[in-house]
């Protein structure tokens, strides 16, 4: 007789993943049950379906996709629970919209502790509380011991668009300003120092963060002004501005000494040898905007702890080759190209 019947309940302590948790069974109905519903609870959920029916306001959405997969699932200032929800929230902020719902699918390797488990849903739970949204939908899938590496974490975020301005990255215009919120680099150097197990003076905290409230207060200030938002998680902040720079046909001009690298990251990037420009931020943002606008949104943003130390770091200029050049601390020049290849795997 199987041991899910009778009323038994999980081992939250002691407990694993097992195959059986992901076969439709009683096992998975106490998986969902015990761990999952009660983090989740809301009126969409708690219906039972196997989808998620809601009334919408009249005008524009946004819509995104995501998939997580970091390691470890645990990291200095976060987790990936909490990083699912922060990143898929951003990505719809970053947008213009007011994020509202999510829908989440794990998958589960054979073997996870059950404690971590749930360690990582209410986690979860506390940042879509933080964010204001509901996870309205799911799913679970179970695989064989050595697929998955833990869990992975895939989720699609929705948001309604409250005003009648466009965010997108082919609007940038020579002479607009780029903003940069934070410093650089601390989420990879923190998922890839405790990969490598270095201590610093100085631990590194990951930046993870939910970036909608600076982002709300950045469009009540600057409006239609801002043209482009856009966090610089994986290839970091070079990559993202080679994008924008490409999707707008301009080029990008930026300073090193208004960069901000903490110490510690900075030493780690010495270390392993890898360029703070191309390391993963989870709790940043880069904004471009009309010069005129520029100070008005650095206000709304350092009234904001998330944007405490926003900085104008460049600007747009003419450049039919797209290019983005970084003016260094010695009055030098040098491009800053795309990421080539892989830099740090499995940080988002």
């Amino acid at each position: 007789m199987s041991k899910y019947m009778h009323g038994r309940r999980l081992d939250l302590k002691n407990g694993r993943v097992e195959m059986a948790h992901g076969a439709g069974g009683d096992a998975m109905d106490r998986l969902i049950r015990e761990i999952f519903r009660p983090a989740f609870s809301n009126e969409y959920l708690n219906r039972e379906n196997d989808q998620a029916i809601f009334n919408v306001a009249a005008g524009r959405m946004v819509m995104t996709t995501d998939s997580f997969i970091v390691s470890p699932l645990f990291f200095p200032g976060g987790d990936i629970g909490a990083l699912a929800i922060n990143g898929t929230v951003n990505d719809v902020a970053l947008a213009g919209a007011r994020p509202t719902f999510i829908s989440a699918s794990f998958i589960l390797e054979e073997g996870l502790a059950l404690v971590d488990l749930k360690r990582i849903v209410d986690s979860m739970s506390a940042a879509a509380r933080d964010a204001g949204v509901l996870v309205v939908a799911g799913d679970t899938k179970v695989v064989e011991r050595g697929k998955a590496d833990g869990v992975f974490i895939t989720t699609t975020g929705l948001g309604v668009v409250d005003h009648d301005f466009n965010l997108s990255a082919d609007m940038a215009q020579p002479g607009d300003l780029i903003i940069l919120s934070g410093s650089l680099g601390d989420h990879g150097m923190a998922i890839l120092s405790t990969r490598e197990s270095l201590s610093f003076e100085s631990e590194i905290i990951s930046d993870q963060a939910c970036l909608h409230e600076l982002i709300a207060l950045m469009i009540a200030g600057g409006g239609d002004a801002i043209r482009i938002m856009r966090d610089p998680t994986r290839g970091g902040l070079a990559s993202a501005l080679n994008e924008i720079a490409q999707q707008s046909k301009v080029g990008m001009r930026i300073s090193e000494t208004a960069l901000a690298v903490k110490p510690a990251v900075a030493a780690a990037c010495e270390i392993l040898g890898f360029d703070p420009l191309y390391v993963a931020n989870e709790g940043k943002l880069v904004a471009i905007c009309a010069p005129g606008a520029a100070e008005t949104v650095l206000a709304a943003m350092r009234a904001h702890p998330l944007g405490h130390d926003a900085a104008v770091i460049g600007e747009v200029i003419r450049d039919d080759q797209c290019l983005v050049q970084l003016v260094t601390a010695f009055g030098g020049s040098r491009i800053i190209d795309r990421l080539s290849g892989e830099q740090l795997p499995r940080i988002c």
